[in-house]
């Protein structure tokens, strides 16, 4: 687990892309081996890379550790968890994929009722199974030890034999123009037959998303119905707007929330 000013480092490298030892020493008023300890303990944990006087962000050639990945923005992901269980009526079918912001939304289904939740994560069936109102049905396929995460081709001949009513997906990065990113082509090729078996198409993400990299595409926002997030950046308002897509900022009031119906 971070600690809170470790927290507090990693958005002030995300803020600007680079963080120095004596700049944070002086902010935080503690010695510079206990900033290096922190950048250490970041850099092991792949949310920063060293460089000579502090650190950058992380590369966008490979993913933050899953546990890492549960601590930030963690008060966003709950807060859009709850927002597309809202969106879900009882006795549905949905897709949802691998990530910490889809296991959110998991955890806020877990009052609802008669659901069927097919999932390639093991996370989501871990936290569903032991409730008698939840049907799921996981994956077969290859397991990512990082995370979790069902991926392969038996994955992904699974889920093409479904059609159901929504599909739940989160993804690494999302980038200006709309594009939506992974890290690992294989977990790719299950979230894109996911989003073509179902009807309605969820896409679940915090603004830290906008901020990152990733190399293999899966699609566009324009492939999705409905866009929850805490809080999207002008270009992204821009393409909902012109596909009339519907996005929901969790972090705006209801007054302000941009929303297309």
């Amino acid at each position: 687990m971070l600690s809170d000013r470790q927290l507090q480092i990693l958005e002030a490298a995300k803020r600007s892309g680079r963080v120095a030892v004596d700049d944070l020493a002086a902010r935080y008023e503690v010695s510079v081996q206990t900033i290096r300890k922190d950048l250490n303990d970041l850099c092991d944990q792949r949310l920063l890379t060293r460089v000579h006087g502090g650190a950058v962000l992380s590369s966008g050639v490979e993913n933050v550790g899953y546990d890492a990945r549960r601590v930030i923005a963690a008060d966003e992901k709950a807060a859009i968890g709850r927002a597309v269980a809202d969106l879900i009526p009882d006795r549905a079918s949905l897709f949802i994929n691998i990530g910490t912001t889809t296991e959110a939304v998991a955890h806020a289904l877990l009052r609802h009722a008669g659901l069927m939740v097919i999932t390639n994560n093991i996370n989501v069936a871990t936290a569903m199974r032991p409730y008698p109102e939840m049907e799921v049905v996981i994956a077969g396929g290859v397991v990512r030890r990082s995370d979790g995460g069902i991926v392969g081709e038996a994955a992904v001949d699974f889920i093409r034999q479904f059609k159901v009513d929504f599909a739940v997906i989160g993804v690494s990065a999302i980038d200006g123009d709309g594009s939506l990113l992974d890290f690992d082509y294989r977990e790719v090729r299950v979230a894109q037959a996911i989003i073509g078996n179902a009807r309605h198409v969820i896409l679940a993400a915090d603004s830290s998303k906008f901020e990152r990299s990733a190399p293999v595409r899966i699609g566009h926002l324009t492939q999705v119905h409905t866009f929850v997030t805490d809080a999207a950046p002008p270009a992204i308002h821009r393409i909902c707007r012109e596909t009339e897509m519907r996005l929901i900022e969790t972090g705006q009031s209801a007054e302000a929330s941009a929303t297309e119906e």
